[in-house]
């Protein structure tokens, strides 16, 4: 049953409690095969994965230096879980800010090179209270008119907040930095330019340097999602505007703790002033449990295995980038690059789900990204390569995709296989 008629049959008191109204909704959802559902999978190592009683390649997980079972990461974890508990038991403000939290703070700020930074139970969450920190600038008495211009395709998460704020928002076209412009001209307002280091759909970078230059003729404050771009890029994984000297220049950097670093948790990085606003306007903070204290132990201690074994970091961006060139080389359209995030085209949300299910037919497992987490007829395969992954699984990788031969334009896949609606 389609939208109109999920309305028709409410209007007509029919079907009115939310039970039956979503489960119309998943019926729709279902038939254009967009429909997610939770498989539970047993982990078996930073590349491996067992899912009904089938052990596969895992590409489709974001743990991009394998650090998730780092003996440090666990050691530390572990060790934190013992002196304080699984839980912290209260929000940050009302006691759930031990000293291990504080000095995670601080070596997330050193790592990134900022004054200060403050921990959040998710990346979400962190991206949540950075733009609430912002639009508090335009809400409390003395502010002044805030807008928010955002990259089309950053993270779902900055832009519910955007929109949760209730502030002016414009969307400018992925990376156009000309069409940025020309919004900036446009405002008396305080800009705030939302983007991401690495993208985390097509595994692609902003202009960052073009960024730069236009935030210096027509100031603006840059917040950066640094979610997919740190520990991969930058001095001791610090991201990718500290790979490319321009850490000055962003005035808030978001973190994930579970991509590179193995963890869990988020962390806003800025100046002192900066995440004191977020201690006192960002409600995802303010009105949150802080995160255990294991995971602030294992953040830290994941950091300092990105400084003390930095060849985890270059395997990873030399396997990416020949992986890119081989894959390019076959016809595999995809943005040029080297981060670890593999994105091929396919078309149709059925076209997607065939060729992750071939793939896992050949034992990996690579996941279907479909609409509403990208536009309609661009749904893909995101495949994440691992430090961790061999030379012989990431060739498996290459001839399985070469053999679908996702070119973006037409889609010719080999054999049949039957639809995996657990994909994403």
């Amino acid at each position: 049953m389609n939208r109109a008629a999920v309305k028709a049959s409410t209007a007509q008191g029919e079907g009115r409690t939310a039970d039956a109204i979503i489960s119309l909704l998943l019926e729709e959802r279902d038939a254009v095969g967009r429909l997610r559902s939770l498989s539970s999978s047993q982990p078996l190592d930073a590349t491996h994965i067992e899912i009904d009683g089938r052990r596969y390649v895992n590409f489709s997980s974001n743990n991009y230096l394998g650090l998730s079972r780092h003996p440090r990461v666990i050691a530390a974890a572990e060790a934190a879980t013992r002196q304080f508990g699984f839980g912290s038991g209260a929000a940050g403000l009302l006691g759930g800010y031990t000293r291990v939290h504080e000095s995670a703070a601080r070596t997330i700020a050193r790592w990134k090179g900022t004054e200060d930074a403050v921990l959040l139970p998710s990346g979400y969450q962190a991206n949540l209270a950075a733009v609430q920190t912002l639009a508090a600038m335009a809400r409390e008495k003395g502010g002044r008119p805030v807008r928010f211009i955002v990259d089309k395709l950053v993270h779902a998460s900055l832009l519910d907040a955007v929109r949760g704020s209730g502030l002016p928002m414009r969307v400018f076209p992925h990376n156009h930095l000309a069409k940025l412009s020309r919004l900036l001209r446009k405002s008396d307002a305080m800009d705030v330019v939302v983007t991401e280091s690495i993208f985390s759909m097509d595994g692609d970078a902003p202009d960052l340097a073009g960024l730069v230059k236009l935030k210096a003729r027509r100031p603006f404050t840059l917040l950066l999602d640094e979610a997919h771009g740190s520990g991969v890029y930058g001095e001791n994984g610090a991201g990718y505007a500290s790979e490319m000297g321009m850490a000055d220049a962003v005035d808030v950097s978001v973190v994930t703790l579970s991509k590179a670093l193995g963890g869990v948790g988020g962390a806003i990085c800025g100046s002192r002033v900066f995440c004191g606003g977020v201690v006192n306007y960002g409600r995802a903070f303010i009105y949150s449990t802080s995160l255990p204290a294991a995971a602030a132990a294992a953040a830290a201690a994941a950091i300092d295995v990105l400084r003390d074994e930095p060849e985890r970091r270059n395997r990873l961006r030399v396997m990416a980038k020949k992986t890119r060139a081989e894959l390019t080389a076959a016809g595999v359209r995809m943005p040029a690059g080297d981060s670890p995030i593999l994105c091929c085209v396919i078309g149709s949300e059925a076209e997607a789900l065939a060729a992750a299910a071939a793939l896992r037919g050949a034992g990996l497992l690579v996941a279907a990204v479909r609409p509403p987490t990208v536009a309609p007829g661009s749904s893909r395969l995101r495949a994440c390569l691992c430090s961790e992954h061999t030379q012989e699984e990431v060739q498996r990788l290459i001839d399985a995709i070469k053999a679908i031969r996702p070119t973006g334009r037409r889609r010719h896949l080999v054999g049949h296989a039957q639809r995996n609606p657990s994909s994403g």
